[in-house]
């Protein structure tokens, strides 16, 4: 017995291709692009510009004769102050508080979390109040006394110093995502393990940890990011040979001695940004995975 036709195809009348919704939901998008990805334009191609050609004014011509000599400048003889080796210097530096001070963070971060999701010790809630609460006051205000006390234990100015900071102010929000996130998992299968006599590092390094790389991803990004683009922590607890890249390239863009090498700055800020973005771009989907497997979860 054959269908009848109108049971065949939905009625109603077909949908239009461009509706005004739709025309202003493509600008939103076309104005909302244009505004990020004007300056990161207008930055790449003054870098490959040399100073002749900058002076002319035009600002949104591209280079005549593109050259990366501003690139190898900015890296490696910018002045950042008295010396004049460029920005490889904070970049190196950088590297050397990021990589601990991420692991470090995120580790007791998640072990925190896991600890507060399923073992519950004796005043776990009262503790994820005072971390929650530590998380939402402006960092600025620990400074002074934070200075005060690494003085006097000896850490002051030191390598150690600052990667210690770093963990401790990334600890409240590494704490928030991987508590959430274990807090979605079934209770059934963290007693299926205590019952098959799994201690606690057992099922928080065999279970419970290979279901959190996504949100141990989101965690490494949120990390990289805060890290990385910090300045105010980085000027006042690394010390002199210590100081992050974007110290350094405070330094570079606010030399007032000879020429104004817009070309030089431009370049030293795309080095500076280019770590967060390969992150972001080599990752991206991991994190919206993070996101949707538990970070915004309570």
């Amino acid at each position: 017995m054959s269908t009848p036709r109108a049971s065949r195809h939905p009625s109603g009348r077909r949908p239009k291709r461009l509706s005004p919704s739709r025309v202003g939901l493509y600008a939103f998008l076309l104005i909302t692009a244009l505004f990020f990805l004007t300056p990161l334009y207008v930055m790449l191609v003054t870098s490959l510009k040399p100073m002749a050609e900058i002076r002319l004014g035009n600002i949104m011509s591209l280079p005549a004769a593109p050259t990366l000599d501003a690139w190898t400048t900015a890296w490696s003889r910018a002045c950042t102050g008295l010396s004049c080796n460029g920005i490889s210097a904070g970049f190196w530096n950088s590297i050397r508080i990021l990589v601990p001070s991420v692991i470090v963070s995120i580790m007791v971060g998640a072990t925190t979390g896991y600890a507060m999701s399923f073992w519950r010790p004796r005043g776990a809630k009262l503790l994820f109040a005072a971390l929650m609460v530590v998380a939402f006051i402006p960092y600025q205000v620990f400074i002074y006394p934070l200075v005060r006390i690494f003085s006097q234990v000896g850490i002051a100015n030191s390598l150690a110093g600052i990667v210690l900071v770093h963990t401790v102010f990334g600890l409240p929000t590494m704490t928030l995502l991987f508590r959430n996130h274990f807090a979605s998992l079934p209770l059934e299968l963290f007693k299926a393990a205590r019952v098959d006599g799994a201690g606690f590092w057992r099922i928080f390094l065999q279970i419970m940890m290979p279901m959190a790389v996504p949100i141990a991803v989101v965690a490494v990004i949120l990390q990289v990011t805060g890290i990385w683009n910090d300045f105010i922590l980085g000027l006042v607890f690394a010390g002199r040979d210590n100081l992050p890249m974007t110290v350094q390239l405070n330094n570079v863009v606010n030399t007032t001695q000879g020429e104004r090498t817009y070309n030089v700055d431009m370049a030293a800020t795309l080095l500076t940004a280019l770590v967060p973005l390969c992150v972001y771009f080599v990752s991206g989907r991991w994190f919206v995975r993070g996101i949707a497997a538990g970070a915004v979860k309570g």
